[in-house]
């Protein structure tokens, strides 16, 4: 199993309810490809002082379980995130790092 793990960073602050829309959207995309195995997305939770660290700093973070590489291939190749990722793109950009792993814990 591969968890796919990313960090989703929004240029500017959304609204609660614009994130939680951008959560629920990311999720049901990703489990519309068929391909994965599990889905969760969170918030972060800032901490004080975060902000003066120079590095990407989460608004999200998405976690996706699949199989193997291919299924991993397969469900971002699907046209449904596809989709998702340019509408919020277009209407609230944002960067993601990602990294693909084994299971932590």
């Amino acid at each position: 199993m591969i968890q796919h793990t990313m960090i989703v960073s929004f240029d500017e602050p959304l609204p609660d309810a614009d994130l939680d829309q951008y959560l629920g959207d990311i999720e049901r995309a990703m489990r519309d490809t068929g391909t994965v195995e599990s889905v969760e997305a969170r918030r972060h939770l800032p901490v004080p002082g975060e902000e003066a660290v120079p590095a990407l700093v989460a608004t999200a973070i998405v976690q996706v379980a699949v199989a193997d590489t291919g299924a991993l291939a397969k469900a971002f190749a699907a046209p449904g995130i596809h989709e998702v990722i340019d509408r919020w793109q277009s209407r609230h950009p944002y960067k993601v790092a990602w990294a693909n792993h084994e299971p932590l814990g």
